[in-house]
């Protein structure tokens, strides 16, 4: 007779329970600790599955927390909620919405814009003038009810599964470095004088980053491709969207997107960031070069 106590789940069941849910049935066990865990509370491992104790605080191995916890595709953190940050930036695009309806004088301190007005008049404001919070201010601003939702529509299909696939951090500077990619391309191209606003720039990188995701994975690249062209023909076809930002922004969607999900593993979060910091490099560089011409 085992020392098990009496009474206890495993008494009742000849099958395993999970040591969460004692009322549910398991063949499946924690690769770590070897305790029985229901479909519920398994966490993909690089082999097998482990349980939600092991995932967030290790299992007395003698090894670090994170030295073995389960990775993404891209050697991010799993995360409970695998959505928390497009959700986050969702809630900061719709805030700011908000606002500039609420307060329509906002969208003019807010919106990418190089220098306005055009010589000899002045005072100029403008990214020229060393406003470049515009480039990021820009990214989250949204003046018309079909923009947004558009823009909005996009980052939750689009985003929720790649932060999953990339992780918290990785996703975020996905998003954040293809957008000022798209902005400062506007600021670069366009009109001094344009005035150039939305999400469209980190939403194309996101589709850039898919793209290379959905091959990486061996996924049918014909939805995806088709979806990216509908949108290409709607940047070109219609002269009131800045067609520098959507290019921008999906350029650095797929070069970024790349080095997340084709870095080896021994270098990886190195090769990532750096290419993050290259394609910073060229925003910075493109803002200065603008800048010089304008001043």
């Amino acid at each position: 007779m085992d020392d098990q106590a009496a009474g206890s789940p495993q008494d009742a069941h000849s099958v395993p329970v999970c040591y969460r849910h004692p009322d549910r049935e398991t063949g499946i066990r924690c690769t770590r600790c070897e305790r029985p865990i229901c479909p519920e509370c398994m966490v993909n491992a690089s082999v097998g599955f482990q349980c939600p104790s092991c995932v967030r605080g290790g299992s007395g191995t003698g090894h670090a927390p994170g030295a073995s916890r389960p990775r993404t595709l891209a050697g991010g953190t799993i995360a409970a909620d695998p959505h928390l940050v497009t959700k986050i930036l969702l809630g900061i695009n719709l805030a700011v919405f908000v606002a500039v309806q609420a307060w329509p004088s906002l969208l003019n301190h807010l919106v990418l814009v190089g220098a306005w007005p055009p010589g000899p008049f002045g005072p100029t404001l403008g990214v020229a003038e060393g406003e470049w919070y515009r480039l990021v201010t820009a990214m989250f601003t949204h003046e018309a009810i079909w923009h947004i939702a558009f823009n909005m529509l996009s980052l939750w299909w689009l985003g929720g599964p790649l932060e999953e696939a990339l992780g918290r951090a990785r996703y975020l500077a996905l998003y954040f470095v293809s957008g000022l990619a798209g902005s400062a391309l506007t600021y670069l191209l366009a009109a001094p004088g344009t005035a150039s606003l939305g999400a469209s720039g980190a939403i194309f990188g996101l589709f850039g980053a898919t793209g290379v995701l959905m091959r990486r994975r061996n996924y049918d690249l014909r939805p995806i491709i088709a979806l990216l062209v509908i949108n290409l023909i709607i940047t070109f076809g219609w002269s009131s969207i800045a067609w520098q930002a959507h290019i921008g922004g999906l350029v650095a969607g797929v070069v970024i997107g790349y080095a997340m999900v084709h870095a080896p593993r021994e270098r990886r979060a190195l090769i990532q960031y750096g290419v993050c910091a290259l394609v910073l490099a060229a925003v910075v560089l493109m803002t200065l070069l603008r800048t010089a011409q304008l001043t």
